[in-house]
């Protein structure tokens, strides 16, 4: 064994002593602990096998050399870290006659194995798993606290090996582990399976941070990443990074490194914790009576109201009582029945109390039929009022992947509106005006269109941002409940900013099941580029078998499955899986295969991306991104599905 081997070998087992012989201090925490500058949970470059709580997504900013990067990450589980990025590395060129620096992006993973208790805690993962390949590495990495100092100690395979040290223990368990493809097969966005865990070495990595206070945090590590590798990295004779990063507060983080004896490195993270359960509280919470005069409904009727529960009617007989009640905000009926019962005691109602639930006038769940309301007699009844509603407010329009440049944007001033024309005919309406975007710089036309160009020609209606207003949405919605469990919406009206149309969907929906099924038709026409109230000349029928699931097993999740016909024209399938949260926080990961061959589909094979909807600056932020913009697998992007308005009324998962 050579010297310099025994050398790191001995500095390894240090890290090993220390690991079994202090006592254990913080682990997993939204202080202590950093994206790097992958976007993972880790050191500086090296990953760790520390994770944020459950519904924490953040986004980070990286600008080093050669590479700048922007990552956006999420953690659906306290296990599970998913993150994609989008770089930019200079001085390689980015092909196909621009002249201009290489754009690439790829996803991130990481699975906890273990967590850390008298020994350390385990992750497994891998950086750019189905990319083009540039950052494409896998690892296993261990973790390990004492008072405010974690050690991190791993072994890197792919990008992260960059000093063969060992021999790669997994060709013991099969000799194709030997060899990894110099040159991926598959196109970008594919999963390149031999890769994986695949080289005849393997690099071990380490590293160190110490928590000087809630608000600063040392980092040492060695960096076991190929130089030059694919990336182009300068060559480095020392692989020895050092940072300090600075958290503002909870949420911002920013950070300094200096890298590998060559140059400085900065970055700055935004992370959020979407849910907490402490915070969000299904509690009864006892209400301000406006009078102490009130009578025994209108205290039981403020009550629910202070709660967040909507009462339509009251109906009485001589040995219970019936109330209709209308809610969006508690996750579950078990939530709203523990809510009435504490509501009833407070109002002196000793009666027992039959409910019915509605959400947009359809009928979700009752006990009150029409043997009961012809038996009793009416003693409240809500006067029906129309409402108009709206809300305005500046947001970012981003729009990444493009030929013309790293990061294109649009400052936007937006109104959302809605007014309820009864209770179940709604009208709403989305209007924006740019402040200010770059968007006038997207000049390349979408290559290689196989079906009408249906999604491929955003950039189209991007460049008319700055044109004055925009209707992005200005539609209708009708909905009834013609029998049981049965719920029908009609929708007309513009849709979005690239088609209007009419369409009808209908779902059969039980809330004390986890299953639901239904199907969506819609005829729409797409939208001309100013976005107002002109078309263009296409017209398509577009159509989806729909079925949705709950998961309430060991790992909670959402799934739906949608066959049918996309907005192109073509067939086939739409997988969808998702983490929700009470809150309506979600975190999501989708992918659609249809007749399109993968050679007419051309680079990705197929349409999939990432999708999250978080709590940001006391609104929502939704956003989905995807590594190609390809008409094949091109859907709706509708405001609401009715089974976005009745699973609040299933228990959560």
């Amino acid at each position: 064994m050579s010297i310099a081997k025994i050398k790191l070998l001995k500095k390894a087992y240090l890290f090993l002593i220390i690991f079994f012989v202090t006592a254990k201090t913080h682990a997993d925490s939204l202080i202590y602990n950093a994206y790097n500058n992958h976007g993972v949970v880790g050191l500086i470059n090296m990953p760790s096998a520390r994770f944020f709580d459950e519904s924490v997504g953040g986004t980070t900013f990286f600008y080093g050399q050669p590479d700048q990067k922007i990552t956006i990450s999420s953690s659906p589980y306290d296990w599970l870290e998913a993150s994609f990025f989008y770089t930019n590395i200079k001085g390689k060129d980015y092909g196909s006659g621009f002249s201009q620096d290489y754009k690439d992006k790829g996803f991130n993973v990481k699975i906890k194995i273990k967590e850390e208790g008298k020994y350390p805690a385990v992750a497994i993962g891998a950086y750019d798993f189905a990319g083009t390949g540039f950052y494409s590495s896998e690892y296993i990495v261990s973790s390990y606290g004492i008072n405010n100092i974690d050690l991190h100690l791993g072994l890197g395979w792919g990008n992260l090996n960059g000093s063969d040290t060992f021999k790669n223990p997994f060709i013991y368990l099969d000799d194709s582990f030997a060899t990894r493809p110099s040159e991926l097969t598959a196109q970008g966005g594919q999963f390149e399976l031999s890769q994986y865990f695949s080289d005849k070495s393997i690099s071990p990595f380490y590293g160190i941070s110490f928590a000087l206070s809630e608000k600063m945090l040392l980092k040492y590590e060695r960096d076991s990443t190929k130089n030059p590798g694919k990336v182009g990295y300068d060559k480095f004779s020392s692989r020895n990074n050092f940072a300090i990063d600075y958290n503002y507060n909870e949420n911002l983080t920013f950070g300094l490194s200096y890298e590998r004896d060559n140059y400085f490195s900065f970055k700055f993270s935004y992370k959020k914790k979407a849910y907490e359960k402490d915070a969000y509280s299904s509690a009864y919470k006892d209400p301000q009576l406006s009078s102490t005069e009130l009578n025994d409904y209108e205290s039981l009727i403020q009550s629910l109201n202070a709660n967040g529960i909507g009462v339509n009617k009251i109906l009485e007989n001589e040995t219970s009582i019936g109330i209709e009640l209308t809610q969006f905000k508690h996750p579950s009926l078990e939530i709203l029945n523990s809510i009435i019962s504490s509501a009833a005691v407070d109002s002196n109602i000793n009666k027992p109390i039959y409910k019915s639930y509605k959400t947009a006038d359809l009928e979700v769940y009752s006990e009150i039929n029409e043997g009961y309301e012809s038996g009793s007699k009416l003693v409240y009844q809500r006067d029906v009022e129309r409402n108009f509603s709206t809300n305005n407010s500046i947001t970012l329009r981003p729009f990444l992947a493009s030929r013309e440049g790293f990061f294109k944007f649009a400052l936007l001033a937006e109104n959302n509106s809605e007014y309820i024309i009864s209770d179940n005919f709604f009208f709403s309406s989305n209007i924006k005006y740019s402040i200010w975007d770059n968007f006038d710089d997207l000049y390349v036309p979408a290559k290689d269109i196989f079906l009408y160009q249906v999604r491929s020609d955003v950039k189209n209606y991007l460049n008319n941002f700055n044109n004055g207003p925009i209707i992005g949405r200005a539609q209708f919605d009708f909905h009834y409940s013609p029998k049981k469990n049965n719920h029908i919406m009609v929708t007309a009206g513009i849709l979005e900013e690239m088609f209007s149309g009419v369409g009808v969907e209908h779902i059969y929906f039980d809330p004390m099941t986890n299953y639901a099924y239904g199907f969506e038709i819609f005829n729409v026409t797409k939208r001309d580029y100013k976005m107002r109230f002109g078309h263009r000349d296409y017209n398509a029928n577009t159509g989806f078998i729909n079925l949705y699931y709950r998961n309430y097993g060991y790992i909670p999740f959402d799934a739906k499955l949608s066959v049918g016909q996309y907005l192109g024209g073509d067939k086939g399938f739409t997988a969808d899986i998702y983490r929700s949260f009470p809150n309506g926080a979600k975190f999501g990961v989708f992918a659609t295969f249809t007749d399109v061959s993968s050679d007419d589909f051309g680079e990705g094979s197929f349409d999939k991306g990432v999708y999250f909807n978080v709590p940001f600056a006391g609104d929502f932020l939704n956003y989905t991104w995807r590594p190609l913009t390809k008409d094949p697998g091109a859907k709706l992007n509708r405001k609401n599905t009715l089974y976005d308005l009745l699973i609040k009324f299933k228990p959560h998962n």
